[in-house]
């Protein structure tokens, strides 16, 4: 059926044509009721939209393995040590306190076994707890503390070759890690006291951040909060 619309354009076209209406309505009207016929508008449709937010690269969604949710079970956890061998504590001790500032916060000696432990961090020891047990328990609440751990006679045995860094075949560990005031500032003075390089702020591809080795030969990434941004900017998104 023809739309009274349809019909009037197509006898005003037909008679604007000089063609007989009677014989061409039909066939012209089956091809422009397509074009004239009124559609009803419709009103409240739903809109389909569609989203611009992408997951974070974080996500479990871009990590597969990653779990979505933490298990209450873990709600407690947190990441307190990471354990370093030394050959000589006098070394280490002097290049992680003297060089990196570091305090010690609680020596354990285990004489049956020969060796001892020694924790170092950050935190202000002057609100360890005097009693040494109690010491013990403060250390063990601290976040992110390093562990040295020297197995007694290492130091004067001509024969010890030292601990594998991790770094060298066959890989495995690779680095700690200590945030600085400004990281050129602070290799400057590595530099002047005579810590050795493995990369420094300016050199390779990836600047603004550095690699100092420890007397055992440890590599620890030096970088500051001001550019680290900067620098992984790319990497990052």
């Amino acid at each position: 059926m023809y739309s009274h619309y349809s019909y009037a354009m197509a006898s005003s076209l037909a008679a604007a044509c000089r063609l007989p209406s009677a014989h061409l309505l039909p066939p012209l009207l089956s091809q422009l009721t397509p074009l004239f016929a009124l559609r009803p508008k419709v009103l409240n449709k739903p809109r389909r939209f569609i989203s611009t937010t992408m997951a974070s690269k974080e996500s479990a969604d871009n990590n597969p393995g990653l779990q979505a949710s933490v298990d209450e079970a873990t709600k407690g956890y947190f990441l307190q040590q990471t354990m370093l061998r030394v050959k000589d504590p006098k070394v280490s001790l002097d290049f992680y306190s003297r060089i990196l500032g570091m305090s010690l916060l609680k020596r354990l000696d285990f004489e049956d076994m020969k060796f001892t432990l020694y924790f170092l961090g950050y935190e202000d020891t002057s609100s360890a707890p005097s009693d040494p047990h109690e010491r013990t328990t403060w250390t063990f609440s601290q976040k992110a503390t390093l562990e040295l751990t020297h197995n007694w006679g290492t130091e004067s045995d001509p024969e010890f070759k030292g601990h594998h860094n991790g770094n060298s075949d066959p890989r495995g560990f690779g680095h700690i890690g200590i945030t600085v005031d400004d990281v050129h500032k602070a290799c400057k003075r590595f530099e002047s006291l005579g810590v050795e390089f493995v990369k420094k702020p300016d050199d390779g591809k990836i600047k603004d951040i550095a690699f100092i080795k420890d007397p055992d030969g440890y590599w620890i990434e030096i970088f500051d909060t001001k550019t680290i941004a900067k620098t992984t900017a790319k990497a990052a998104v």
